[in-house]
């Protein structure tokens, strides 16, 4: 950890979720202060079971906290994707000992609350470079020459040396500089965790297994211990929808599933609760810095979830932005113009890459069979080329040169 840095008024971070836990890592490793400020009652994370790719592996190395997330994750051995229509295979891509020596990390899967939880111990380890504030809602900044002022729903004033926005799709301090609007994109996931005694014996694969159908596809895949299988499900929905997340419904379920084969069905049968999220990303943006604010991880770049790509991009986020400050010295008008330019590209791809590929999996008619010729007879090592330019991020080469 490089020394302390010379101002001793706290970074201020606003967002106490994944993105916002690893900025705030990234920077009491570059030794500074840091305050997060949470709206929630207490820094926690809800949600289910997300992937971690070899790029998020790189990035929480580099945050200290990869050790910890290796001991919870659960270690794929393929990919394997399936047309939801006759149960055939599709593609599948291996992620063995090639894999894992190609992009110098695994693929696994892990349950969100053990991602945050590792990162939480990680801040919690530095407890006096670092004050947390929850039941606070941030709502706008003040810039001074030399700082930032958060405002608080409450009327409450934080002060800092700068701020990083890392308050989500909705985040207050985007709307401020920036103004666009959310894009609901009309897909709709339902969310579930079953037992695996209760999961059909055929499908229990140590792996990422997607059913891809006409708008529709659902996504299985087991948790830490074997005992639990996380379940998403994703329609485009025939009606209007408001971007956010309530109790769902089964039958809604199986009304947009209804044309897909028996396996399918059999699934879609055994979650006794869903969790239902309207999902929603924004157009990416070229500029993320407002004079000493910077939006990071959903704040600046939220993506719809076709590449499982959202906490790694937050990951990479926070790890370039350390980076950045501790290459310009800790000049905050030069490290985050150094942050900006060495992301704002990448982070613009996945999001794009990620629409394209909901497309993908949703093809109908034509596309549908298009699709499934696709990749047929596509040698392994074909498949890591078209995913190096994602998984193969690493901490050392993450800032832009020039």
């Amino acid at each position: 950890m490089t020394a302390p840095q010379k101002d001793s008024r706290p970074v201020l971070v606003a967002g106490g979720g994944i993105g916002g836990l690893a900025a705030a890592l990234a920077l009491v490793r570059e030794g500074y202060r840091v305050k997060v400020i949470e709206q929630a009652a207490k820094i926690s994370e809800i949600g289910a079971g997300i992937q971690l790719s070899p790029n998020a592996f790189a990035a929480c190395d580099a945050l200290g906290v990869g050790v910890h997330l290796r001991s919870k994750a659960v270690y794929t051995e393929e990919m394997v994707m399936f047309d939801a229509m006759d149960a055939q295979p599709v593609a599948s891509i291996e992620l063995g000992e090639a894999f894992r020596t190609r992009f110098g990390n695994p693929y696994a899967v892990i349950h969100r609350a053990d991602i945050h939880g590792a990162l939480l111990e990680g801040v919690q380890a530095t407890t006096q470079a670092i004050e947390f504030v929850t039941s606070t809602r941030i709502v706008g900044a003040e810039q001074q020459a030399d700082g930032v002022t958060l405002l608080d729903a409450s009327g409450g004033q934080h002060h800092g040396q700068a701020v990083i926005a890392c308050d989500g799709v909705r985040s207050a301090v985007r709307q401020q500089y920036v103004g666009d609007s959310i894009r609901v994109s009309g897909h709709v996931v339902f969310r579930a965790v079953i037992d695996t005694a209760d999961f059909p014996e055929a499908l229990r694969r140590t792996a990422p297994c997607i059913w891809v159908g006409p708008n529709c596809h659902l996504v299985h895949y087991p948790l830490k211990g074997g005992d639990k299988y996380n379940l998403a499900v994703t329609f485009h929905s025939d009606k209007p929808e408001e971007w956010g997340v309530m109790d769902g419904d089964a039958a809604e379920v199986r009304r947009y599933f209804a044309a897909t084969c028996e396996q399918l069905q059999a699934i879609l049968r055994i979650p006794k609760e869903w969790k239902r999220w309207s999902t929603a990303d924004r157009d990416p943006i070229e500029t993320w810095v407002f004079g000493r604010a910077a939006l990071l991880g959903d704040a600046a770049h939220p993506m719809v979830q076709y590449l499982a790509q959202g906490a790694c991009m937050a990951c990479e986020d926070a790890v370039t932005l350390g980076r950045a400050l501790r290459q310009e010295g800790g000049d905050w008008t030069r490290a985050l113009a150094l942050y900006q330019r060495s992301r704002v590209a990448r982070a613009a791809r996945v999001v794009l890459s990620a629409r394209e590929m909901g497309r993908i999996y949703h093809a109908k008619g034509v596309e549908r069979l298009v699709r499934n010729d696709l990749w047929k007879g596509r040698e392994q090592a074909r498949f890591y080329d078209a995913l190096e330019w994602l998984y193969g991020w690493n901490a050392d080469t993450c800032l832009a040169a020039g």
